[in-house]
């Protein structure tokens, strides 16, 4: 199950909006097959480890880390390839919480005599799809916040200087986390400052995220680089329709009016929104108002902070805009989930408790 994993992590940038699934067939001791999810589409893990296998899969015991497919989707059931092969056993790290399948793959397999066992390693397996996990329970992805910050907790200047903070190894991590995830949220404010791209350059990929803009004003100028490839921007707004908003959709960009009663983007709306769209994992790559509106409504699941051994002092602009505490007791509680460092500085991964 441990190397059925780590074939799923070859899926870990490609496999979106799909789970990332990994495929061993084993019998008398010897892995007979294996296999893994590449990208929507194309067969899943079980095809391709059966089809390596051939007739040595009769009687196998078959290793999986999601519960086999029961359904007609982009591809055949899984459960009747299963079958057909005549595998003896199926051993599932989890069940799939895709409301098509959770519980009747597994299932239909007893039926037909095959033996079940699940929760092999399911924690490993969970962790590898939390963002769809968290889009099949509660119907929005999961948010990672990104922040490259120095050691006083200071992402830019008092002019917005920001360039770089953190050195070139935490910048290509963080280029990973971009790759894996199916989109990258940021706020006009950051897209007027510094005009990102919000692309995978550093390491090689054969997709790219979904750039996405929170732009309650529509101010976006209409040459920023994020409209250079406008199919894969999205611009969430507060405006109504106006003669902004047919011009970029004109460039190709999709634009959402998602107003809450304040006239600025509805952030819930607009991550349930994303959730109907196929998007599991959110990367949040912004400044301190959006960073912090997304922590104090609770709609931020992981942060992701890279700190530099620098200091930058009071007058430079924090990592998160958050509401005045009154006490101790209002503080956010954070559990450290991963600390490393990464070249010359250290990244640190937290959860809210």
């Amino acid at each position: 199950m441990s190397y059925a994993l780590r074939l799923a992590e070859k899926g870990l940038f490609t496999t979106s909006p799909n789970p990332r699934v990994g495929c061993v067939v084993v019998n008398n001791g010897r892995i007979v097959g294996k296999g893994w999810h590449i990208r929507m589409g194309e067969p899943h893990a079980e095809i391709y480890a059966l089809q390596e296998a051939g007739v040595s899969a009769k009687g196998a015991t078959v290793y999986v880390t999601l519960e086999p497919c029961n359904h007609h989707g982009r591809t055949p059931p899984c459960v009747d390839a299963l079958i057909q092969a005549q595998v003896k056993k199926v051993i599932m790290a989890m069940g799939d919480p895709n409301p098509h399948v959770n519980g009747q793959g597994g299932d239909r397999l007893r039926k037909a005599g095959i033996e079940i066992q699940t929760g092999l390693l399911a924690d490993e397996a969970q962790q590898l799809n939390i963002g769809f996990i968290t889009r099949m329970h509660h119907g929005y992805p999961w948010v990672r916040t990104k922040i490259a910050t120095s050691l006083d907790g200071r992402i830019a200047l008092k002019n917005g200087k920001s360039q770089w903070i953190t050195d070139e190894p935490a910048r290509r991590d963080g280029h990973k986390w971009r790759a894996r995830s199916c989109a990258v949220l940021t706020g006009i404010s950051s897209v007027k400052q510094d005009d990102p791209q919000l692309t995978v350059r550093y390491i090689e990929t054969s997709r790219q995220p979904v750039r996405i803009v929170a732009d309650s004003g529509l101010e976006i100028p209409l040459q920023a680089k994020l409209l250079q490839n406008p199919e894969t921007t999205w611009i969430f707004t507060a405006q109504a329709d106006s003669e902004k908003m047919r011009q970029l959709e004109g460039m190709g960009a999709r634009v959402i009016s998602l107003p809450d009663m304040t006239g600025k983007v509805d952030l819930k709306a607009m991550l349930t929104e994303l959730g109907k769209s196929g998007v599991n994992e959110l990367l949040v790559e912004a400044g301190p108002v959006l960073n912090g509106a997304l922590a104090a409504a609770g709609l931020v699941d992981e942060f992701i902070f890279y700190f530099a051994p620098s200091l930058l002092g009071n007058s430079a602009q924090a990592m998160l805009a958050l509401p005045e505490l009154a006490d101790l007791s209002e503080k956010y509680n954070l559990q450290v989930t991963d600390f490393r460092k990464i070249g010359l500085d250290i990244r640190l991964i937290a959860r809210f408790q």
